[in-house]
């Protein structure tokens, strides 16, 4: 006689089959993704680098600054691919993990390249025409060489949740999980340094934009070395008299007040003039009224050792939003 619950599977099997089934899937799109990508890495490889290559139309070092590591990093993905087809995957991407550091220069490279793109496109008819042509080959299916340009930083986020799904679904017992496992670790670790590169970069183009904005002998410097946070319109309200508008700059360390040039003012018409710099180490912060998320706007008070400055909008979001960035500043600089 069959003993009760014989024919049922056991919970522990159950989850091991479950792991497997999700591992074949991650793999298998892991290989159809990989496929996809080495092929558009082949047509800019052909179709824009090899042809500069032969016809001169930009200059080396101005091909260097474009496209990077590109042949290297579509040599990697070449190596990788026969490895994925044959049901290799730990060994294939331990093979594919000292190429992870193509893929760090090329984050460090890519906004010099889409400033090269950029200025080529502009003044080099030749290089502009030989894009468009390009570009409308219909294996490009209407992408344009600036969508092309990010493909390995894109790439590179999908080998991260893939080899890692891969290394989580995999069987201690199995004898690629030391090597999935150490693959995931280093493709993880390469993945946020180029993520830290990408967040430098938009940093160093808001604080470029921001001195732009800023005028006269104290702007000289102002923002070099810093953490852009955020900037608006806030209302400085005095002791007597009515608000002053004023535009801030917030830094991860400062405060930065500045008051618009005047609009007839010969050179330097809609830019700033710095009016105070306050230390946000010094500063204490209080919603003085604005916490019901009603419609009437709020107001912000920052006391600092010799000064007191009481700022309001009328958009309580909007203030809201400043007080979340003022006490992330204050918290971050008194750690």
């Amino acid at each position: 006689m069959e003993s009760p619950g014989s024919g049922a599977r056991c919970p522990v099997q159950e989850q091991r089959a479950r792991w497997e089934r999700k591992r074949l899937r991650t793999a298998r799109e892991l290989l159809e993704s990989e496929r996809r990508y080495h092929e558009q890495l082949g047509l800019v490889a052909t179709y824009f680098l090899g042809i500069l290559k032969a016809k001169g139309t930009v200059p080396p070092p101005e091909r260097q600054a474009l496209f990077g590591p590109w042949e290297l990093i579509y040599g990697a993905s070449q190596e990788l691919l026969p490895y994925l087809e044959g049901g290799h995957w730990g060994q294939g991407l331990e093979s594919f993990c000292p190429h992870l550091e193509l893929y760090t220069q090329f984050a460090a490279n890519a906004e010099r390249s889409w400033t090269t793109l950029q200025e080529n496109l502009k003044k080099n008819k030749r290089f502009r025409r030989f894009v468009q042509l390009q570009e409308g080959r219909p294996e490009f299916g209407g992408l344009q060489l600036q969508d092309l340009l990010p493909l390995p930083l894109q790439r590179l986020q999908q080998y991260e949740n893939l080899v890692v799904a891969l290394a989580e679904n995999t069987s201690p017992n199995r004898p690629d999980h030391q090597q999935l496992t150490r693959a995931a670790r280093l493709i993880s670790e390469t993945a946020q340094r180029v993520y830290i590169i990408g967040q430098k970069q938009k940093n160093d183009q808001h604080l470029r934009r921001v001195q732009a904005l800023l005028s006269g002998r104290q702007a000289k410097g102002l923002t070099s070395g810093r953490w852009f946070l955020r900037q608006g319109w806030l209302l400085v309200v005095p002791p007597h008299g009515e608000p002053q508008p004023r535009m801030f700059f917030l830094f991860s360390d400062v405060l930065l007040m500045a008051k618009p040039r005047p609009p007839l003012h010969l050179l330097q018409s809609g830019t700033f003039v710095c009016r105070a710099l306050y230390p946000m180490a010094q500063c204490q912060l209080h919603r003085v009224f604005g916490h019901s998320g009603g419609p009437c706007g709020g107001l912000l008070s920052l006391s600092f050792p010799h000064e007191k400055l009481l700022l309001m909008s009328t958009d309580q979001e909007e203030l809201s939003r400043w007080y979340l960035s003022l006490t992330s500043a204050i918290s971050s600089q008194k750690k």
